[in-house]
């Protein structure tokens, strides 16, 4: 098991220097961490309009008729970023290059990028699951944004199978990366208020 992000790279580059190269882990892993990738002014930014978005509402599971809250799953509050804001649309372009490269590399066929701001209050969680199933959902490709630092609890704890792999605790400007049925993963219980954006590069069928 690897305890901190930084083994996955060699070094945190500013996001204005970055390569492609994390390209070449993520096709050896199917996970990859970017220390560093936003600038800390659009992270200042996206973390000031998600303290003061007031449609934060409790985050529920599953889909259709089996949505439903389940507070002993997950017990943070979410708000879909709709690119309203210019730290918003900033952060939605990056994330869309991101796209762009992986199906230019991997011929995934994505055909879009969702995600929302994810508010864990103290003492929330998000217990272990999968963002997909294989062949059952669109979600192909799952990010996690941190917007803040947090220095107790709030990790996304990484398994492969039943074992734990990665712990990554929270570091502003820091993005995830992970294939969406590959890893069940957790959030575990933070002990400070824990900002971050998660979402989901889709492929989704498109109309004949």
């Amino acid at each position: 098991m690897m305890d901190a992000a930084e083994n996955l790279l060699p070094q945190p580059t500013p996001a204005s220097e970055q390569q492609p190269g994390w390209l070449t882990a993520f096709e050896q892993d199917g996970l990859v961490v970017l220390p560093n990738y936003l600038a800390a002014d659009l992270t200042d930014r996206l973390l000031h309009e998600v303290k003061a978005q007031a449609e934060l509402t409790p985050a529920a599971i599953g889909r259709g008729q089996q949505r439903q809250h389940a507070r002993s799953i997950r017990r943070d509050k979410t708000c879909w970023l709709n690119g309203t804001s210019l730290p918003q649309q900033h952060y939605m372009l990056a994330l869309n290059a991101i796209l762009a490269q992986l199906n230019r590399h991997f011929f995934l066929g994505l055909t879009g990028y969702e995600c929302h701001f994810a508010h864990y209050q103290p003492g929330d969680f998000y217990r272990t699951h999968l963002d997909a199933f294989h062949q059952q959902a669109s979600r192909r490709v799952t990010s996690v944004c941190y917007l803040n630092d947090v220095h107790q609890g709030g990790e996304l704890v990484v398994y492969r199978g039943d074992t734990e792999w990665l712990r990554l605790p929270p570091r502003a400007g820091t993005l995830i990366l992970f294939e969406s049925s590959r890893y069940p993963h957790e959030v575990t219980p933070t002990q400070q208020d824990r900002y971050s954006i998660a979402g989901w590069f889709r492929r989704d069928e498109l109309p004949l």
